[in-house]
């Protein structure tokens, strides 16, 4: 990685998210000049790149702006080599109260980068889905020919996106590649995600309240998510594929619960919580990947053990417990 991107043009959407500091912060140490691509505010937030080493700041330059606004995604891809599209409403219930916007940033969005891409000639689009296309699985591991099933209004809005990079590459060439992570988690993920919940309740609470114990998740630290969109924008004659980024192991929420409190030496009660809890068709049971695609043809293996980014987790929120409210539950 380091040195590859030396002097480079790169554009980052959605850069201020959890995937997207961490990717943007890889890209800025490697030398790369990073576009940083972040949802307008009267703030001026740049999210969680406000927590990016200063020594990168000179490398990193701040856009903000709207995935549905062509105009301001067209400008920000002139002169770039690469586009990493992390942009999206990503929360499963949210997308439950707000579908439209949900569908708008994320389907809408999705195709303003194509334009962008295609517009300003770049190299290399590497576009992300997710593994909650794929529904509860079929059969397993799932690999990336596994039927897509749209259930929820989040999962197909990126169906719907998967399907527009597909088509702009048939149809006009666009050299773009889609990476499928599965259920990434690390340092600054916000508590909308499991990991960070069960973590911050365990730090701050008596109860530990959660939706399904039952349901089964393939958990990829960051680090490992980072590399495997790194590898898919460098490696060549990928064009026109998509690669699952996960582990290829399955654990129950009710014991990733358990494994935490271990890890903390804290003993808690867990209960199951209605409002946590999917309608019973939207609810997805199992996801476990088959990362084999991307380990022949990218050369990528996830490197970090469960344990060991649990760890790193735990340390990261026990420092920073003031940026969450675990008495409140997140959309």
């Amino acid at each position: 990685m380091t040195g590859s991107w030396h002097d480079r043009q790169v554009l980052v959407t959605g850069a201020g998210g959890f995937i997207g500091s961490h990717l943007v912060e890889s890209l800025a140490r490697g030398g790369a000049h990073v576009r940083a691509f972040v949802r307008y505010n009267s703030r001026g937030d740049s999210g969680l790149l406000s927590l990016a080493p200063r020594e990168l700041h000179p490398n990193i330059e701040i856009i903000a702006g709207d995935l549905r606004d062509l105009p301001a995604l067209l400008a920000a891809a002139q002169g770039v080599d690469t586009i990493f599209h992390l942009g999206a409403l990503i929360a499963i219930p949210y997308s439950y109260v707000h579908p439209v916007e949900v569908v708008q940033s994320n389907v809408l969005g999705t195709l303003n980068v194509m334009l962008a891409g295609r517009e300003n000639g770049v190299r290399r689009i590497v576009h992300t889905s997710t593994s909650e296309v794929y529904g509860t699985a079929l059969r397993v591991p799932i690999d990336e020919s596994h039927p897509l099933q749209g259930q929820s209004p989040y999962s197909a809005s990126k169906i719907g996106a998967d399907k527009l990079v597909e088509s702009f590459y048939c149809a006009f060439d666009l050299p773009a590649v889609t990476v499928r992570p599965f259920n990434t988690y690390g340092p600054r993920q916000s508590a909308r995600a499991v990991i960070p919940t069960i973590i911050t309740q365990a730090l701050t609470q008596d109860v530990i309240r959660l939706g399904n114990l039952d349901a089964r998740r393939d958990f990829t630290y960051v680090a490992d998510t980072v590399a495997g969109f790194l590898a898919a924008a460098q490696t060549p004659g990928v064009e026109g594929e998509t690669f699952n980024l996960g582990v290829g192991s399955e654990i129950r929420i009710g014991d990733l619960a358990a494994e935490i409190l271990s890890l903390l030496r804290v003993q808690k009660e867990i209960e199951v919580a209605p409002v946590r809890l999917r309608p019973g068709k939207s609810e997805v049971q199992r996801l476990l990947s088959d990362n084999s695609r991307a380990r022949d043809r990218l050369g990528w293996s996830p490197r970090v053990s469960l344990r060991q980014g649990l760890g790193e987790t735990i340390e990261w929120i026990s420092a920073h417990l003031s940026l969450y409210r675990p008495e409140q539950y997140q959309l």
